[in-house]
Formats: C-alpha cells, sequence, structure tokens
C-alpha cells in the first residue's frame, strides 16, 4: 500500500489528537463564517449552521442576500445581510459585507445554495482574491467559481468538498493530465489525489467507491462512507470547516477526524 495512504476506520479516529485538542472555552474555538442561501432556498445554510453548532465552533455568523432578511429559521441567531441581485442571489454590492465576514471569522465556508447567477459568480471571483484565511468551498459554490478554477487550486487555506464530477471538471479546467473516471479503481484515484495535492496547495474531499477521500500535501485519507446525502446537504463541508478552526496548520488531520463526528 502507498506510504503516504492511511485508512481511517469509522469508530477508530487516525488522529484522536484533533479531537481532544478542541476548545472547551467557545471563546478560543474559532470564528465561522457561513456564505450562502438565494430567495429559493437556505436549507444548506441552516444545516450547516446546526452542524457547526453542534461541531464545537465557538462563534458562527451567516451572511445571507437581504431578501431572506424575514424568512430565517430562529436557529440562526447570528445573520448579516448583503445586496440582493434580481436573481435573488448575492449581489457584487454584498462584497463589503463579505471582506467584513472575512476579517471577522478564522475560517470562512462557502456552503452552496447560491442560485446559478454570473453576477454572484464575479462577486464569488472577487472574494477569493480579497480573501487570504481558510476557506472551504462545497456543493454549487463551486460550480460558481468554476472559472477561476486555476487561481483556486494555486491559492493556500483552501478546502473543496467536492462531487466526483466536480473535481473532474476541475482537473479538466486546470489541463492537469490525468483523467478520472467514475470506473477508475479507488487506488488510481488516490494516485491522482497525491500528485494534484503534491502539485497544488489545495485540499481535496471526495467521495468514491464508498469511501471518503481526503487528500493535502501529498497525503491521503480514506474512511468509509454510506451517507453521500450528508455531503450534498453541506454537514460534511461543515464539521470539517469547523474542526479546520482550531488546527489551522492541519487540514488533512482536521477534516479526517471531523468525519469521525458525522
Amino acid at each position: 500500500m502507498y506510504k503516504y495512504w492511511k485508512q481511517q476506520e469509522r469508530n477508530k479516529p487516525l488522529f484522536p489528537d484533533v479531537g481532544w485538542s478542541k476548545p472547551e472555552q467557545r471563546s478560543l474555538a474559532g470564528r465561522l463564517g457561513i456564505i450562502g442561501g438565494n430567495k429559493l432556498g437556505f436549507a444548506g445554510v441552516a444545516d450547516a449552521y446546526q452542524t457547526a453548532v453542534a461541531s464545537g465552533a465557538g462563534e458562527i455568523r451567516v451572511l445571507l442576500p437581504d431578501v431572506l432578511r424575514k424568512t430565517i429559521p430562529n436557529i440562526i441567531t447570528d445573520a448579516i445581510f448583503g445586496a440582493t441581485n434580481p436573481s435573488g442571489s448575492l449581489a457584487r454590492d454584498a462584497i463589503n459585507e463579505m471582506k467584513a465576514l472575512g476579517a471577522w471569522s478564522t475560517g470562512i465556508l462557502m456552503i452552496g445554495d447560491a442560485g446559478r447567477n454570473s453576477e454572484t459568480a464575479i462577486l464569488y471571483e472577487d472574494f477569493l482574491r480579497e480573501y487570504h484565511g481558510p476557506l472551504t468551498i462545497t456543493r454549487d459554490a463551486i460550480d460558481l467559481i468554476k472559472n477561476s478554477s486555476q487561481s483556486l487550486v494555486e491559492r493556500p487555506d483552501s478546502s473543496l468538498i467536492i462531487s466526483f464530477a466536480q473535481l473532474q471538471k476541475l482537473f479538466q479546467s486546470v489541463y492537469y493530465p490525468i483523467v478520472l473516471t467514475f470506473s477508475m479503481q479507488l487506488t488510481s484515484l488516490v494516485e491522482a489525489l497525491h500528485k494534484f495535492t503534491i502539485t497544488y496547495p489545495i485540499t481535496i474531499t471526495v467521495l468514491h467507491k464508498d469511501q471518503l477521500l481526503v487528500a493535502s500535501s501529498g497525503e491521503v485519507t480514506s474512511t468509509p462512507w454510506d451517507n453521500p446525502m450528508s455531503i450534498w446537504r453541506g454537514s460534511v463541508a461543515s464539521a470539517a470547516a469547523t474542526f479546520w478552526l482550531w488546527n489551522q496548520n492541519k487540514p488533512l488531520q482536521s477534516i479526517t477526524a471531523s468525519l469521525i463526528k458525522e
């Protein structure tokens, strides 16, 4: 077996120190900023918020389009609102609120439900250039920034919780010379992620063959996974982003450890 591949059992964490190091004081447990939602939905945002609370985030603040001001659920106790475009998603004028959230937070989670508006895509790309802290991106938020794929993979402190189809498109968009197929063996994908994350300073989490793989700096972990809906809902990304708050220099270890808590 590859030296860079470690396999985690669901009931036996690879990195128990990460779980044990969770700060007991909320003031030391980091500040998570969550960005997402549009006029037609914020289920992913609400689920991410609840998961972040359960996972131990010290403070959580959510940025939503202001069209949702009167409809957000009571569980979200700290929300700020940005300008909304005609499609009901965040408009470019929301960039100041995004920058403020980035300055406040220890880490940012782009949870999706963002709509498919081109203006929102430009906003997300603008934020990608401006923000330099830990950034977790998942669900349709990944699709929104596909035109900035090269900048994304070259950006330090980026973590993608990504579908296999999105990973295929990412490899293609940066002209990476490995072809990914749904039928490929798990070992082949592990090797591809090993090489890709040596080439680029990005962390990738993807499900394949009932294994959830996490890759960063050439290292790969795998965890047996039979609940793909938790990935598509965004709860996996939220737990991962939360654990990363107090393990800033250990994305592989923190995300892998968060999977035990899922």
